[in-house]
């Protein structure tokens, strides 16, 4: 790989390998081994299916034996850049960063209306475990591998048994949408219809606070009309009612590998504790009333001072 054409941009997330975008921004460049081929191909399927994702130009192997792939760029600013570089001295997040969410949602959900997937037996199942990362989530939480636990997300495989599946992304939120599209397919699968795009500005409040910004309730109830509106156009049915049980799930996936190996690590500890108490709080909301409602979770900021404040970092 030239140099000169090329500039590094990161190592990748959970996985081997590294980003580049190239020299005049149109294109990036990634390498890894067999899961990024593995994400490439299922980039290549969908984007013959008209998702809005960017299309693979080039892949091959590198003279060091490593796989890479080249993809066109959809720009250099997701909606997370956008949003954190609009911020005043509030946490609102810029009205034209939500609706552009929503735009780009919608896109996203009708594709994947159009190309839905025969199920197997047990495949709403695996998306559940997958998708919440339960065996590490009740390994590190052994506590909460409760019957409480199991019935309320028996409800929830039960209250979306009638949802189809479709391809998805699984790790969808503003960090890994642009204007033009969707990237970061690293963690693809099945998902039920929703489950993606539904979640996206309610995610933010998972992480306390420190995105730096939060959706409004007018802000949320659009975004949610926009996707009720596209997948009534796509399925006849709206697909909202379905968030409570998708942020369930979430509120294990946030969970999931928080749990700190190292005592001394007081701020990891504190964030693991604080993601313990919004699924708890999850939870509580969900058996009671079948939503999630995250504009109820606590700030980190708010916390921290009753649970030793530590080291945030």
């Amino acid at each position: 790989m030239n140099e000169k054409d090329w500039r590094f941009v990161k190592k990748r997330t959970a996985a081997d390998g590294a980003v580049y975008v190239s020299a005049d921004g149109t294109r990036y460049r990634r390498t890894g081994g067999a899961e990024l081929r593995a994400e490439a191909a299922f980039q290549r399927r969908i984007a013959d299916l008209k998702y809005p994702v960017p299309h693979i130009l080039e892949e091959g192997f590198a003279d060091d034996g490593q796989y890479y792939a080249v993809e066109e760029s959809l720009g250099d600013q997701t909606l997370h850049d956008q949003a954190v570089a609009s911020l005043d001295d509030g946490h609102d997040l810029p009205n034209g960063v939500a609706d552009t969410a929503a735009q780009v949602a919608a896109r996203l959900l009708r594709a994947q209306a159009a190309h839905l997937v025969e199920p197997t037996p047990g495949a709403l199942r695996q998306w559940l475990q997958g998708a919440g990362f339960t065996q590490n989530v009740f390994q590190e939480n052994p506590d909460l591998d409760s019957p409480r636990t199991h019935t309320a997300l028996n409800h929830a495989l039960d209250h979306l048994c009638t949802v189809p599946l479709v391809r998805g992304h699984l790790d969808y939120g503003l960090p890994n949408v642009l204007p033009a599209g969707v990237i970061d397919w690293q963690h693809h699968g099945l998902v039920p219809l929703g489950y993606d795009v539904l979640p996206a500005l309610e995610i933010t409040n998972f992480k306390g606070g420190t995105k730096g910004y939060t959706a409004s309730p007018g802000q949320r109830r659009r975004y949610l009309a926009m996707l009720d509106d596209a997948s009534l156009n796509a399925t006849g049915q709206p697909l909202s009612q379905n968030l409570g049980t998708y942020l369930l799930v979430k509120a294990l996936f946030f969970l999931a590998l928080m749990r700190p190996t190292d005592p001394s690590r007081t701020g990891k500890h504190l964030k693991w504790q604080y993601r313990r108490q919004l699924f708890t709080k999850g939870l509580e909301q969900y058996e009671r009333t079948g939503t999630v409602d995250t504009a109820l979770f606590p700030r980190l900021e708010e916390f921290a001072p009753r649970h030793g404040a530590g080291d945030h970092s």
